[in-house]
């Protein structure tokens, strides 16, 4: 079952990269304070997910920002090396903190996997974003199929 408005995040042990390299970090730290804006990717460098769904996040920062949004942070069942090589071609710098589900368990806890073996990627996350406040989910849109057209930023904008 899928998590819903007004579920608290799950606190699932996930990574990320910093100057001295990959570490962990608790979803429950980084998405547990303040507003946050969170969206997930099948997969970094795959084309929609390069192309508009992450760069709609940097484009937006600003505005995101101006509706209350403590930080902005993305997740896709990848490892930390591709998600730090994933931020940094697409110049993220300081204003997307990206997380490696390698494992899948934070996208299984959260029951928003897919599959996606068909395409070799095997189980992956589904496309989404949620607004969380203080821990709980104040606001959902998964996409219905392929594509993009309730998860990006100017679709996030529109709830906050």
């Amino acid at each position: 079952m899928a998590i819903a408005v007004g579920d608290k995040i799950p606190d699932i042990r996930v990574m990320t990269s910093g100057p001295d390299g990959p570490h962990h970090v608790q979803t429950g730290e980084v998405l547990g304070t303040g507003k946050v804006v969170l969206f997930a990717v099948p997969g970094a460098f795959t084309p929609t997910c390069s192309d508009y769904h992450l760069p709609s996040y940097i484009f937006r920062h600003d505005e995101l920002m101006a509706k209350g949004v403590d930080r902005v942070v993305g997740i896709s069942v990848n490892d930390p090396f591709v998600m730090a090589a994933w931020g940094e071609a697409q110049h993220v710098g300081d204003l997307v903190l990206l997380l490696a589900d390698g494992n899948g368990e934070f996208t299984s806890a959260v029951g928003l996997e897919m599959d996606g073996s068909g395409f070799g990627l095997g189980t992956r996350s589904q496309r989404y974003a949620m607004v969380i406040e203080d821990g709980v989910v104040t606001a959902l849109n998964v996409e219905p199929g392929p594509g993009l057209t309730v998860s990006a930023a100017d679709a996030i904008l529109e709830v906050l």
